[in-house]
């Protein structure tokens, strides 16, 4: 139930071996190993952080305010769904700068990445396997998950988000849209030509 050989140093270096058990979902593309007291990265893709808010293009009423939504939860409740109370097993393929492994892992045969892209929960990044865009792509034209929202670039709310708290308000995420320098979702109404507010 331990993982194999694994390399010592940082981020993108090769580590190979596999971890089986039970996990406890972190977020979106990230589970725990409690009894190796290892954490496992899924590889190819990104989702919401756990504060991060998208947003539905539909508004509440007649006003111009966009209906939030909880784009992280929903993303890890996804996770935690398609994994449910089975063992996990995860190949590692390689350690991220926060000493994570990364590598593809799998519920009941399931490709847990896949499953988070086929739903719409999860974008490919830029090591994504064969085969993760056909599901992206998918998810985009069905406009499933995220991909029915207006969703600030994980990268980009990373970089920029001051606030990462699990308090933070969707007035912060709005104000980020507003100012975006690129976006994830499909083009849905502009949020640039909104005003910033400051009421957070």
């Amino acid at each position: 139930m331990g993982l194999g050989t694994v390399s010592s140093s940082s981020t993108n270096e090769t580590a190979s071996g596999t971890i089986i058990g039970r996990v406890t979902v972190i977020d979106g593309r990230t589970v725990w190993f409690p009894r190796s007291a290892q954490k496992v990265r899924l590889t190819g893709i990104d989702t919401c952080e756990l504060p991060q808010w998208a947003f539905d293009p539909r508004r509440y009423g007649k006003g111009s305010i966009l209906k939030p939504v909880p784009c992280g939860p929903l993303a890890k409740a996804w996770l935690k769904r398609t994994v449910g109370g089975s063992p996990v097993t995860c190949t590692a393929r390689a350690v991220d700068s926060d000493g994570a492994y990364v590598g593809i892992c799998s519920a009941r045969g399931h490709d847990l990445a896949v499953e988070m892209l086929r739903i719409g929960w999860a974008r490919v990044n830029f090591a994504s396997p064969p085969g993760y865009v056909t599901w992206q792509n998918h998810a985009m034209a069905a406009r499933y998950g995220m991909w029915t929202t207006y969703v600030l670039d994980m990268d980009e709310w990373r970089a920029r988000a001051v606030d990462r708290t699990l308090q933070r308000q969707p007035i912060a995420d709005f104000n980020l849209l507003a100012e975006r320098r690129r976006e994830i979702s499909p083009p849905f109404s502009d949020a640039r030509n909104r005003p910033v507010q400051s009421d957070r």
